[in-house]
């Protein structure tokens, strides 16, 4: 029976209490069959259970754990796009010539974690789930319809789906026999999920959750028995706890990684490999001072890169150089020829050039916009992302070249994160998503697909950047099946995004992991990068399955 006492029954008062008993690293384990793993986030108390896979900010898709509980139908590996598609739910996946439509074969012998049989049907419910309630198409998918043929599911889509195979393939499979008597899909608590993944939800606490491995998972015996999703207060925390070992594996940033953790212990290991996500600021386009094309455009000049992977990421990743926001060597082949070469540099002359051409003027020192009052506005991260806070004051400090007064602000993650959704913010530090092409990383920030009103929820495009030529043309890239045209409408959205400055790209951002072989071993690594090592997204699955005990 699955527990639900106020804290774990092994007395945590914080999370760090938890951890000193309960990591896989090298303590004592729990579990009388073996260590446990235990994966971790800097984001604070999680105060409330969600665990509904299709809402991004469910403490269940926040922490992780999700991942382990619901599975994906297919293993696409965005370290490297070119690896074959390893089977997953779906034993069998056949595109159409068009990428229009997908057959996806049911693989036999799978139960959910309730112990009735997993089937095609449950890959078109979920599908159509999708479909009935657009709030849960949070990628776009835009499917048009769903059919089932004895043990094969077929979906159909508008659009052809060749940039998006990794968004149909990563969709999180739910069961039928649960879901169809749900009222309101993306309301839903799930307070008792069941999935065909590896492990079961034992316990929820604030600081930590609890997942027990099945003995009857169709994907074979698990070195790990148990999981522990740890929340800690922040990425000192974090950083502190992955170093002494009371946590096993996350997706964070760490100052000073080589001092800081890698020299801790031999067998802990930072892998970062690359992919096409960047962390830009997103600004409010709707209000001032950013619905001013020329203000956009000047900050822009102003902020220094090079600083920025020097100080706030200290050195663990690349430089962003190019102007058309795409990480290099990763990008390279896709930046078009106007641009190619462009690289970002600090032009504070020039970016006073532009403000004065758009009616900015000066009292003193203070930039004062054509409508005569003080330029300010306030930068906003959660407390506790140390990359970032020192990410948005680096960016506050620039601006001050300009005349400009930018607040640094640093609220809970709960509240920022409500806010930047919302459109309550004026800048925030955010990344974007890595696919097997540029698309995801433009689309996520001036798609108009995203747009919702102010006071809404916002998957992406949290600036409500509203341009018909950019949706046009990322439209175009995702639909076209003539690769001449492809390249025309990524000629295009470069264009936009180099001019109109929808966001402010401020650094790569590679699939940073830390995880330590103490307890297991078989992790991903630049020998065999079978799949990026983020424990929060689906593909931790595949992790999870190849994990063996250490020697």
């Amino acid at each position: 029976m699955r527990l639900r006492t106020p804290l774990l029954a092994i007395g945590l008062a914080a999370a760090i209490a938890l951890t000193g008993c309960a990591a896989g690293g090298g303590g004592d384990s729990p579990s009388e069959d073996g260590a446990s793993l235990t994966i971790a986030k800097p984001d604070g108390p999680i105060t409330t259970e969600t665990n509904n896979p299709f809402v991004a900010d469910a403490s269940a898709m926040r922490l992780g754990y999700a991942n382990a509980i619901f599975e994906p139908l297919g293993i696409v590996n965005l370290v490297d796009p070119s690896a074959d598609v390893v089977p997953w739910l779906a034993s069998e996946i056949t595109w159409s010539e068009d990428y229009r439509s997908v057959q996806l074969t049911a693989r036999e012998d799978v139960t959910w974690n309730d112990g009735e049989p997993f089937t095609a049907e449950d890959i078109a419910f979920t599908f159509q789930l999708t479909k009935d309630n657009p709030a849960l198409d949070t990628t776009a998918l835009h499917i048009s319809d769903v059919a089932v043929d004895g043990d094969t599911a077929t979906v159909s889509f508008e659009n052809p789906m060749y940039i998006k195979q990794d968004k149909v393939l990563h969709k999180l499979i739910v069961p039928k026999h649960i879901w169809e008597s749900v009222d309101d899909p993306t309301t839903f608590v799930n307070e008792e999920p069941v999935g065909t993944g590896p492990y079961t939800l034992t316990n929820f606490d604030s600081q930590a959750v609890e997942l027990t491995a099945r003995d009857d998972y169709w994907g074979g015996e698990l070195a790990v028995p148990t999981l522990y999703y740890v929340s800690y207060a922040d990425n000192t925390a974090l950083t502190t706890a992955l170093a002494n070992g009371d946590a096993d594996w996350a997706q964070a940033f760490i100052p000073n990684v080589q001092s800081a953790f890698l020299d801790k212990d031999e067998n802990n290991v930072y892998w970062a490999p690359a992919g096409f996500g960047i962390d830009t600021m997103f600004v409010n386009t709707t209000t001032k001072p950013f619905d001013d094309v020329a203000f956009r455009q000047a900050v822009n000049m102003v902020i220094d890169r090079s600083k920025h992977a020097e100080i706030a990421r200290e050195g663990g990743v690349p430089v962003l150089t190019s102007v058309t926001g795409l990480p290099t060597p990763a990008g390279d082949d896709y930046i078009s020829s106007e641009f190619s070469g462009e690289e970002f540099t600090v032009d504070v002359d020039g970016a006073k050039a532009v403000l004065e051409g758009a009616g900015y003027t000066w009292d003193g020192e203070t930039l004062v916009d054509p409508d005569g009052e003080p330029v300010t506005f306030t930068l906003s991260v959660p407390q506790g992302w140390n990359d970032y806070v020192t990410g948005i004051s680096l960016i506050s400090d620039a601006v001050k070249q300009l005349g400009v007064e930018a607040a640094v602000d640093t609220p809970d993650s709960d509240t920022w994160w409500a806010a930047k959704s919302e459109g309550d913010f004026q800048a925030v530090l955010h990344w974007t998503d890595s696919g097997a092409t540029p698309y995801d990383l433009y689309s996520d920030m001036m798609d108009g697909r995203f747009l919702k009103p102010m006071g809404e929820s916002a998957d992406f495009n949290f600036g409500r950047y509203d341009n018909a030529d950019a949706t046009a043309a990322l439209n175009e890239y995702a639909t076209t099946t003539d690769d001449a045209a492809r390249t025309a409408a990524l000629e295009k959205i470069q264009k936009i995004f180099v001019e109109d400055v929808p966001t402010m790209p401020i650094g790569t951002r590679p699939f940073i992991s830390e995880f330590n072989t103490r307890s297991f071993v078989g992790w991903p690594s630049d020998d065999d990068p079978y799949v990026n090592a983020d424990p929060t997204q689906p593909t931790s699955v595949y992790i999870l399955t190849k994990l063996q005990p250490a020697d």
